[in-house]
């Protein structure tokens, strides 16, 4: 597989007529390449039963609101002819929700579901982040945990291999967890969700400066709240998860189980300070990396409320790559040989 271009031989971009910032061209050379990757990793999902869906772009904003009520104040928003407000998906998992509770409220589970579909998320100007996004996806529907995340897990490693990588690991935690030991802890619930953000961030020193101005909890409490998102590792990390999330990681433990008779074990990175932006999460959480380049190529975790707001409460796990991020990921293990 050729490397995206984006020098000699390219059409040069205008200096007059520009483009909205986060978002950028896609020539033939690259989409072939795109096209590609997708197809494996659609085959990939498809031959493990799972079905491809498609919903809207534009969603209406109070029913992706009821999906996640933190995000939906990023999306980007207008309104239809009758004056309702409308917006842009940041995700598919919120839709595929509302799918399940509308089109399948009769179909006994398990169901699942794959999507290969653009999002688009408001950023900060100037941080060159994207805006727009081509994700691919799966959504397990029924299963409860460990046995739908080991599914879930699988499934990526085995569509990643499809696409050409050969690097990549998947970060897995609990989005719970440090809640729980903030909780335990008897941290105010006011403090908890700056140092939520600085985790979401993996900003350690901010969390560390936070921490430090907990002047309700001891010395040792405040060790451990710095301590714990620093455990990454192989299956011996959840060995030295103490105190009160001791027995918070029996879940992790009984993935990791799964996951080695599946013999994807090795292929997995416990991280227990691990959390996802999106508040639906309730227990495991996911990040790929690859280390041929610096930055995730997707994620995903266990969202076992979140049906329920659509009117058809099921246990859910899930998993969004960012497409785009693979190609640059494969390319860049291609020219590291």
């Amino acid at each position: 597989m050729r490397k995206p271009r984006s020098g000699a031989g390219q059409p040069a971009p205008s200096r007059t007529t520009p483009i909205p910032p986060g978002t950028r061209d896609v020539l033939p050379d690259e989409m072939r390449e795109l096209r590609a990757i997708s197809g494996r990793m659609r085959t990939t999902f498809e031959q493990a039963g799972y079905g491809e869906v498609h919903t809207p772009a534009l969603e209406y904003e109070d029913v992706l609101r009821r999906g996640e009520e933190r995000a939906a104040g990023a999306r980007y928003r207008t309104f239809d002819e009758q004056g309702a407000v409308l917006a842009l998906r940041s995700d598919m998992t919120i839709p595929i929700a509302r799918v399940v509770a509308t089109r399948y409220a009769e179909v006994d589970p398990p169901l699942r579901f794959c999507y290969f579909a653009h999002a688009w998320r408001a950023t900060e100007r100037g941080v060159g982040e994207p805006r727009e996004f081509l994700q691919g996806g799966l959504e397990l529907i029924g299963p409860s945990a460990p046995e739908g995340e080991a599914e879930v897990l699988e499934l990526t490693i085995a569509a990643l291999d499809a696409a050409g990588l050969r690097r990549h690991r998947v970060g897995v935690g609990d989005g719970s967890l440090y809640r729980r030991l903030l909780e335990a802890l008897d941290v105010p619930a006011e403090r908890h969700m700056p140092l939520l953000e600085c985790l979401s961030r993996r900003d350690l020193v901010g969390l560390e400066t936070h921490v430090s101005a907990l002047g309700e909890t001891s010395e040792r409490e405040r060790e451990l709240l710095v301590r714990l998102p620093e455990l990454r590792g192989g299956r011996e990390v959840l060995e030295r998860a103490d105190g009160p999330v001791a027995d918070a990681v029996q879940g992790l433990r009984a993935l990791h189980e799964l996951l080695a008779e599946r013999g994807v074990a090795d292929r997995v990175i416990f991280d227990l300070g691990l959390v996802r932006e999106l508040g639906y999460y309730t227990g495991a959480v996911f990040e790929v990396y690859d280390p041929a380049v610096g930055f995730a190529l997707g994620g995903g975790g266990r969202y076992d409320d979140l049906l329920g707001r659509f009117g058809r409460a099921l246990p859910a796990c899930g998993m969004a790559l960012d497409v785009k991020r693979v190609h640059m990921a494969q390319a860049a293990e291609e020219a590291l040989g």
